[in-house]
């Protein structure tokens, strides 16, 4: 389960004022929801997805994590760039408590990096970097998988597998899941979340938040 409690998150601007990215929210995901978080450009998404990660602290309030959360699926800026892909891989099993050797030949197998899993990750193109941290978050059991737009990172074949492996993993998971295509969102969630003007609305239904989603991008393009 997550659990919001009065989250609210700004940033200071020009001129002393502050921006609004969430406002006071307070609302419950049941176990194992498929959550598609939806918004326009810039309403905050990444952001909210960086609250629930842990790795950006709110204004106010918290969150009520109950299980094991993963950091944002596809973000590579946490693997040490002079360390190879390998090295990093056994670094994170270890902090996670998972059994280093299995979770290094499964990320090896998965990226079909190569002989680029044992050089430096400086020496990375950003799809590679992507490969991997894909990988070795999908080799890692978490109750509650942070997505955003993470299979979309390599050729036709490397999507289909990773989406693939993607469904498989989130049989027995819940997640939350930043996508711009609303199929995307439509396929893989169950309920869904509106971040719009700093006020998130939470929907059981994902029909209903991408009805509501899309009612607001109507409304943007006819001001």
């Amino acid at each position: 389960m997550l659990e919001f409690v009065d989250l609210s998150k700004s940033y200071p601007t020009e001129g002393g004022n502050r921006r609004v990215v969430l406002h006071p929210c307070s609302l419950q995901v049941p176990p194992r929801t498929k959550l598609g978080l939806l918004g326009r450009n810039g309403a905050g998404k990444s952001t909210l997805l960086r609250l629930i990660a842990g790795t950006q602290d709110p204004d106010a309030g918290e969150i009520i994590r109950n299980g094991e959360v993963s950091w944002p699926i596809g973000y590579a800026g946490s693997f040490n760039k002079d360390l190879t892909g390998a090295q990093n891989t056994l670094f994170v099993a270890r902090i996670y408590g998972v059994d280093t050797e299995s979770l290094k030949d499964y990320v090896c197998e998965f990226t079909e990096l190569g002989e680029f899993f044992h050089m430096p990750v400086r020496t990375y193109s950003s799809g590679m970097k992507a490969r991997l941290a894909f990988a070795v978050s999908m080799g890692i059991p978490f109750d509650i998988y942070l997505i955003d737009e993470v299979t979309s990172v390599g050729d036709g074949r490397f999507r289909e597998k990773a989406a693939r492996v993607f469904a498989e993993t989130l049989k027995e998971s819940g997640a939350v899941f930043v996508s711009h295509s609303v199929g995307q969102i439509r396929k893989l969630c169950d309920a869904g979340a509106v971040l719009d003007n700093g006020v998130l609305t939470y929907y059981p239904d994902v029909e209903e938040a991408i009805e509501a989603h899309e009612a607001n991008m109507k409304k943007k393009a006819s001001a």
